[in-house]
């Protein structure tokens, strides 16, 4: 693989105005799909398999024209203070806005009266008038919501205290200034790194031509591939970190082989040839990790991490191509003015001859190894502590910031008619070829009433047809707790057994059973999906490093940087410890989907650092040097680059800590806190600690398998044999 990455390197050099041509007439064609393209399709969220998804599919069928999964509205009345909602000028109040909401948009599907509806508290101060629409949430117009705001004022103009909860409101995040600053601190990290302005430019370029593409591509297919309008935030979070590491340790190689004396387009390929199999295999186990997801069989998580995995794919191949070809624009101006009139030190000197950092630290290492070890893990062991303490869930109201509309309407409905009421069930019971759905209905419901759990069952309602019936049930705890999840399993469990003996089937769903379903979904799915994961990478280190124990050793600390992250995700999130300084506002269960979604993305950008780094180590070894001299050599080429691609990706990564969504600053902290305990204990202590404990055995791989596994030449021991000159003929002696 070294030599042909070799000969692509060289290629893109010498035709870099045709390959610059091409990416450049990859991004127009993108943009160009991406601005012609139909508008992109709605978020929908579907889990195949669990009740609450078929159940939502039952409905669908017998009560043709409503929407299961519409979104809802519910504006919460509360009376002034002595004064109660029943009151003639309250209820004149609320009647008018309930009669301005039916008229609000041509979406709306219905809105309940308060005062029909029994929608009024018991002691008359609560009321709240229930809209439904047409279209989820998603495809909610913003005409409408803001008809409901208007409503809502009006009501608030009259001396009520009114708020708005329910999913009408959701709408696309916002992630703020601290995004955008991560960028600028890419920008400062490279310009340091490398002392010269176009060296620090072509990685952030490359890396926003790929996202470009992805992007782009992503929005160009949206209506063809049915991928949602979010689809793209994971890609553009991925594919911008990615793509300025990758391009970074390109540029780097390619500048430590002009220091050594090598003109420009041999350096280009000899950088290609070394540091882009490093990058192959790191975009590889990359590609994995995000394909992965597909494993746990919910859509939408599965298109989120094909459509990164395909931004990856560009990144690596941007990397391969375009960066040598711009490398040949470039000239030497990739090296910083003092390097281009001094000449170029050599590599991983700095002046003087003394040694860089990343020497220093290593043979600090190998002088302490143990120390360093034992520091390392019982440091990430500490911080790891408070994952023990994980509660999932997936957020509702009562996560949101006690500042917003829909915490204060969640707590006013919970004041008024207890806390479950925020978290309704739906039981559908379904009759259909039996002898008498009514009857069933109601043995149902009777059964499910006299559940210790459960607060209050409405009448049922059928369809046209008279054979389904769909039933509100209302527990006694909030949406979000373990006694409301044990309450969804006891109903499944008794009022089946119910609707059996009536010759029916009763089915729970509802936005609550549906998000304890999805937890259920991603718990089990958890343990197959590392073991897929780990398992595929393991194989594939171990074609790349040839080697056992590096492998083993590289996966364990991923382990142990992905639980130490969830520590810190539960300290932060869940128990509120630094809270203020994240921007936290309110703490609850950590989401559901947070402990799959690191471990997949963390894995593949965790392998990225391990395999540019020990590559380097590998490379040393094999051509001759012993292993601790090896791990010096790996640090002297590689610890400042890899820290430089660290420092960008938790800068990437934490700017969208800034998000006004809950979800996604959680993601980016958990991402960029993961990939800190990864890339400066894990990769930077803890492994050259223990290659230099193993010493040889940690390149030790049993014969057979040698043989088994393919080499792919990472290192590029072919690649050196390649570019070795011809021995000179030696003259034939002569004859006496």
């Amino acid at each position: 693989m070294a030599t042909f990455l070799y000969k692509l390197g060289r290629f893109a050099f010498r035709r870099r105005r045709f390959v610059a041509l091409i990416w450049v007439a990859l991004l127009a064609v993108a943009g160009v799909g991406a601005a012609t393209a139909s508008s992109p399709a709605a978020d929908s969220f579907s889990v195949p398999g669990t009740e609450s998804q078929k159940t939502f599919d039952l409905l669908g069928e017998r009560f043709p024209g409503t929407k299961a999964d519409g979104a809802t509205a519910r504006v919460v009345f509360k009376a002034p203070d002595g004064r109660q909602v029943t009151a003639p000028a309250q209820k004149q109040a609320v009647e008018k806005v309930v009669g301005e909401l039916k008229s609000s948009s041509p979406q709306v599907a219905s809105v309940s009266d308060p005062y029909l509806a029994k929608g009024v508290a018991k002691d008359g101060t609560i009321a709240y008038a229930q809209v439904t629409y047409k279209v989820s949430g998603f495809e909610l117009k913003d005409d409408a919501r803001d008809a409901l705001k208007e409503a809502a004022q009006h009501g608030r103009d009259a001396g009520l205290t009114v708020e708005i909860g329910g999913n009408a409101l959701q709408a696309m995040p916002e992630t703020g200034a601290t995004e955008v600053i991560g960028i600028v601190i890419s920008a400062v990290v490279l310009v340091i790194t490398f002392g010269a302005l176009i060296a620090a430019g072509l990685p952030l370029l490359t890396a926003l031509i790929g996202v470009g593409i992805g992007v782009s591509s992503i929005t160009a297919l949206g209506s063809v591939l049915d991928l949602s309008s979010t689809t793209s935030t994971l890609a553009m979070m991925i594919g911008l970190a990615v793509g300025i590491d990758y391009a970074l340790f390109i540029v780097s190689r390619y500048r430590a082989e002009l220091a050594e004396g090598r003109e420009r387009e041999e350096a280009a390929g000899r950088a290609v040839g070394t540091a882009g199999s490093a990058v192959v295999f790191a975009g590889l186990t990359v590609v994995i990790a995000l394909v992965g997801l597909s494993v746990v069989n919910i859509p939408m998580l599965t298109k989120m991490g094909i459509a990164a995995a395909g931004t990856v794919v560009i990144a690596v191949l941007v990397a391969l191509t375009l960066i040598p070809a711009l490398l040949g624009f470039a000239g030497k101006r990739v090296l910083s003015r003092k390097a281009r009139k001094a000449g170029a030190a050599p590599a991983g000197e700095e002046d003087g001859g003394k040694p860089n950092t990343g020497t220093r630290w290593a043979r600090f290492v190998l002088r302490r190894p143990v120390a360093v070890l034992l520091a390392g893990v019982v440091g990430l062991g500490v911080i790891a502590v408070p994952a023990s303490s994980l509660e999932m869930g997936l957020p509702d109201d009562g996560a949101q910031p006690t500042s917003t509309t829909q915490r204060k309407a969640y707590d006013l409905l919970s004041d008024g008619f207890g806390p479950g009421f925020n978290g309704p069930l739906m039981l559908v019971v379904d009759g259909q070829g039996g002898k008498d759905p009514k009857a069933a209905a109601a043995g149902v419901a009777a059964t499910v009433a006299k559940l210790d759990g459960v607060a209050a069952v409405t009448p049922p309602t059928f369809n046209q047809a008279g054979d389904t019936a769909m039933l509100s049930v209302v527990p006694k705890s909030k949406p979000s707790s373990t006694e409301t999840e044990d309450l969804v399993h006891e109903i499944r469990g008794k009022a089946g057994d119910a609707a059996r003996d009536a010759d029916a089937r009763a089915l729970v769903t509802g936005t609550t059973a549906m998000n304890i379903d999805v937890s259920e979904k991603l718990n089990d799915a958890l343990l197959p999906y590392l073991a897929l994961v780990v398992g595929l990478a393991f194989v594939l280190l171990m074609v790349v490093f040839r080697s056992v124990l590096v492998p083993l050793k590289a996966a364990l600390g991923f382990l142990l940087s992905v639980v130490a992250a969830l520590g810190a995700v539960v300290a932060v999130f869940q128990w509120g410890w630094l809270a203020d300084l994240f921007g936290v506002e309110q703490t609850g269960p950590v989401m559901s989907m947070m402990p799959i979604f690191m471990v997949g993305v963390v894995f593949g950008l965790a392998m990225d650092y391990e395999v540019f780094l020990v590559t380097r180590m590998r490379e040393a070894f094999v051509h001759g040097e012993r292993p601790g001299q090896a791990v010096v050599t790996g640090f002297r080429h590689g610890a400042r680059v890899v820290t430089a691609a660290a420092v960008i990706m938790i800068s990437v990564f934490a700017g969208f800590i800034g998000s006004s969504e809950s979800m996604i600053k959680m993601i980016g902290f958990g991402l960029a806190v993961a990939v800190f305990f990864d890339a400066f204990v894990v990769r930077m202590a803890i492994v050259p600690a223990v290659l230099a404990l193993l010493g040889r055995a940690a390149w030790w791989l049993p014969k057979w398998l040698q043989r088994a596994l393919p080499n792919v030449d990472v290192e590029g021991e072919q690649l050196q044999r390649h570019l070795a000159p011809e021995p000179a003929a030696q003259p034939e002696p002569a004859k006496v």
